[in-house]
């Protein structure tokens, strides 16, 4: 068995293949893209928090070791050196700077893992790569001359000291670069519509909670409860509260346009910025299962469960709610890697 990427889904993953009783670097493999531990929180910039405190931002198995600041909810930095030990932790032998270029299918019911470090033939596949190296930036008429960035480029507010920044997006990024970008620029905050705002006491444990019951409901053949979405999009970690009491979380209807200096609002005025921050989300890493065809018209792959519909032999985690309720989350991948090892 080979899985594709050793972030927190694919260690996830190994766990459960682990205390199955397969034996990592024999009865299966993990092979990752990047050259050192952490996944995409390796990536991403330092003072990101996650959304829920440490007891519930756990892989299976061990818990994360508290973060006592900032309200319990740890930074990037403490997930990575989490994530690093629990790989060691495991022994889950990851391979790492392994680019996996294609998946093929092969005689006898296997399938042909190929990468810039050789060749895998394997019963069975799953797909962890995750959604960071696909930043995604709407199209909009005109350009813009000054400088642009997304989420996945941002890493500290003071590279915008003194700037006017636009930042457009209505989710946790935007809302959490927001209220550093802030304390030190003029901004200006665009969304497709109002944000909403959960209530202080809701992080990511509830969230993932109503996530997992709306799945479970959907599953049974009953109604749709909403979901999450009925509570609202951003969770109130402290510096969003912070920015919340300096009256900086307004936002704006989109612009109509890029202009040299900025953007042309739908009214016909112009705003001028030095910089704009792209806060608009990530697609799934896919490109490496296209060769099997299995795609769908909205450009994800059909699955029930984690298994793809179009190919048996293949498992997705760590995508999204079509791969597992909240299973881009660090709880939530745990939960789903377990039912796609107990399907296995």
């Amino acid at each position: 068995m080979v899985v594709i990427g050793g972030g927190q889904a694919g260690l996830a993953t190994g766990f459960y293949l682990r205390r199955s009783g397969l034996v990592p670097g024999a009865d299966f493999v993990i092979v990752d893209a990047a050259e050192q531990p952490g996944g995409a929180w390796a990536r991403m910039w330092p003072t990101l928090r996650t959304f829920s405190p440490t007891q519930y931002s756990s892989l299976p198995g061990w818990m994360m070791p508290p973060w006592t600041g900032d309200s319990g909810y740890p930074p990037a930095a403490h997930v990575v050196d989490y994530l690093t030990r629990y790989e060691q932790r495991y022994n889950l032998a990851v391979r790492r700077s392994v680019s996996v270029r294609s998946v093929t299918r092969g005689d006898g019911g296997l399938l042909h893992v190929h990468s810039d470090r050789g060749e895998w033939t394997a019963d069975q596949v799953v797909s962890a790569t995750g959604t960071w190296s696909r930043p995604f930036i709407p199209t909009y008429p005109g350009r813009f001359s000054g400088r642009q960035l997304h989420t996945a480029d941002y890493r500290q507010a003071s590279d915008f000291a003194g700037d006017r920044v636009l930042i457009v997006g209505g989710g946790n990024s935007a809302a959490q670069i927001l209220a550093e970008v802030s304390t030190v620029a003029e901004t200006t905050w665009v969304t497709l519509r109002p944000p909403r705002f959960l209530p202080d006491e809701v992080d990511g444990r509830a969230l993932f909670e109503i996530a997992t019951a709306r799945h479970r409901a959907r599953q049974a053949g009953g109604p749709d409860t909403g979901g999450v979405g009925g509570l609202g999009d951003i969770v109130m970690v402290e510096s969003v509260r912070e920015a919340r009491d300096r009256d900086v979380l307004q936002a704006r209807e989109p612009f109509a346009r890029l202009v040299d200096h900025g953007v042309r609002w739908r009214d016909g005025s112009e705003s001028s910025f030095d910089a704009i921050i792209w806060c608009t989300g990530f697609r799934p890493a896919l490109g490496h299962l296209r060769t099997l065809g299995l795609r769908g018209h909205d450009g994800l792959v059909p699955t029930d469960g984690t298994q793809a519909v179009k190919e048996s032999r293949l498992h997705l985690i760590g995508y999204g709610d079509w791969t597992g309720p909240a299973s881009a989350t660090l709880i939530g991948a745990g939960r789903t890697a377990r039912e796609l090892v107990t399907h296995l």
